[in-house]
C-alpha cells in the first residue's frame, strides 16, 4: 500500500508540474482601429426638387461637389456663413445638365442657400 500511495503522490506532482510551464503567455492582440469620425455621409450634395440633399451633413475638409440632378430647374449655391472672413465663391445659376460645382472647404461650419428659391437652405459641418 505504501507503494501505491507513493505512486499517487508522484502522479499529482507530475500533473502539477505540467500545468505550470515556463513559457511566457502570448502577447495580447492589438487594439482595434479607432472608429471613423462622425458624419462623412457624402462629399456630393444633390440639388433637386427645390432642396439640397443631404443637409445638414458632416464631411472631412477638402473638395465638395454640388450636383444638379436630372430635371432640376435653375438653382444656385450661395454661401452665407463660413469660418474666416472669405466665403467660397458661389456657383452661379445652373440647371440640369450643367457642370457640377466643386469648391474646397476648410474645417468649420457653413450655411448656404439658393437665392432663387426662398427656403432652399443647406448646412455643412467640415471636420479637420
Amino acid at each position: 500500500m505504501p507503494m501505491a500511495r507513493l505512486l499517487v503522490i508522484a502522479a499529482i506532482v507530475a500533473a502539477a508540474a505540467c500545468g505550470n510551464s515556463s513559457s511566457p503567455n502570448p502577447p495580447p492582440p492589438p487594439p482595434p482601429p479607432p472608429p471613423p469620425p462622425p458624419g462623412g455621409h457624402s462629399t456630393t450634395i444633390t440639388i433637386a426638387n427645390n432642396s439640397f440633399s443631404p443637409t445638414p451633413d458632416t464631411i472631412p475638409a477638402g473638395n465638395i461637389t454640388f450636383h444638379w440632378s436630372a430635371g432640376a430647374v435653375t438653382h444656385n449655391v450661395t454661401f452665407q456663413t463660413g469660418p474666416g472672413t472669405t466665403l467660397p465663391s458661389g456657383s452661379g445659376n445652373r440647371q440640369d445638365g450643367s457642370a457640377d460645382y466643386v469648391t474646397a472647404l476648410v474645417a468649420g461650419d457653413y450655411t448656404y442657400h439658393c437665392t432663387i428659391h426662398a427656403g432652399m437652405n443647406g448646412a455643412i459641418h467640415v471636420t479637420p
